[in-house]
């Protein structure tokens, strides 16, 4: 996940597109959260493993024992674990989730470091011959930040697909990214779409709608390959950005309106995210380290 720097982009509502949501008007703030619960014990089709408690940022190596003790929180509510990289404790994570019976999609993080994208590469290729990888997400955001020109990204994207055959692979990035570079549409098997309302300044009321025309936008621009969001969420604490306000009461309600209309029109969501995390301040202000649904001490929110 990206902070969108002042880019607030207007992604008008057709007429008759969607639907806008739950109708929270006759909810108390009680009422509010348990309807979020209710969702959430529902269960989710993924959602994004955060790593690192607190104290701890990139860079540090984390245990195994720590990677089974989150999985085991997240087990009973998702189908699906996220990763974001293959290094330093991350290859972790999708061998114990496949040891719990959990899909994966495991992420190479790619960056302006040559040495580490190659320790990455070998390693999702090294988790994929084993059998530890559903999909494999090769690189996140990468042309956002300006980290690597397409032709090398799509170079690492094309030597993961040779070296795994039978492994679905895609490019994570902003819904907008497929359109304007149609060459990663042709190289991916699936479409790894970030979608956030809030980070353009979309009110919650018009948040879920927003969303489904981002989704609309990298099914459009994906010539019939599946599209699937690997990222949405919301901050329950921190700042605002344009019209979007973070709060308890707006997280839970996005949440909700989430898993309704991935329910409802059978898209698949990996929410954003699981555990908060305060090393993600910065760029994102202190936004960043309230977007999980679990707390950074591993305590369910709003129960």
């Amino acid at each position: 996940m990206s902070y969108r720097k002042k880019e607030h982009f207007s992604l008008k509502p057709k007429v008759g597109l969607g639907d806008i949501g739950v109708d929270f008007s006759e909810y108390s703030n009680d009422g509010l959260k348990t309807l979020w619960r209710d969702t959430l014990n529902k269960g989710m089709h993924g959602i994004c493993f955060s790593m690192y408690e607190d104290g701890q940022e990139p860079g540090d190596t984390i245990t195994e024992e720590q990677v089974e003790r989150r999985i085991k929180i997240l087990k009973p509510y998702t189908k699906w674990i996220r990763s974001f990289s293959c290094i330093e404790g991350n290859e972790h994570i999708p061998r114990i989730a496949k040891k719990h019976g959990l899909k994966t999609m495991v992420g190479a993080w790619l960056g302006d470091d040559p040495e580490k994208n190659e320790q990455e590469i070998q390693a999702i290729i090294e988790l994929g011959k084993e059998g530890c990888v559903d999909i494999a997400a090769v690189g996140n955001e990468v042309l956002y930040r300006n980290d690597l020109p397409l032709e090398e990204l799509l170079g690492f994207i094309r030597r993961v697909k040779e070296a795994l055959p039978n492994v679905q692979v895609g490019y994570v990035d902003a819904y907008y990214e497929f359109s304007v570079h149609p060459e990663l549409v042709e190289v991916s098997d699936v479409i790894l779409s970030n979608c956030y309302p809030f980070w353009e300044g979309c009110h919650v009321d018009h948040s879920l709608n927003h969303m489904q025309r981002m989704f609309g936008q990298a099914t459009d621009a994906g010539q019939g390959k599946k599209v699937i969001i690997t990222e949405t969420g919301w901050p329950s604490k921190g700042g605002s950005e344009g019209g979007a306000e973070s709060s308890e009461e707006n997280a839970m309600k996005y949440f909700i309106n989430t898993q309704v209309w991935s329910a409802k029109d059978d898209v698949e969501v990996f929410y954003f995210s699981s555990f908060d995390e305060s090393w993600k301040v910065g760029d994102e202000g202190d936004v960043g380290a309230y977007w999980g649904l679990w707390d950074k001490n591993e305590n369910l929110k709003y129960s």
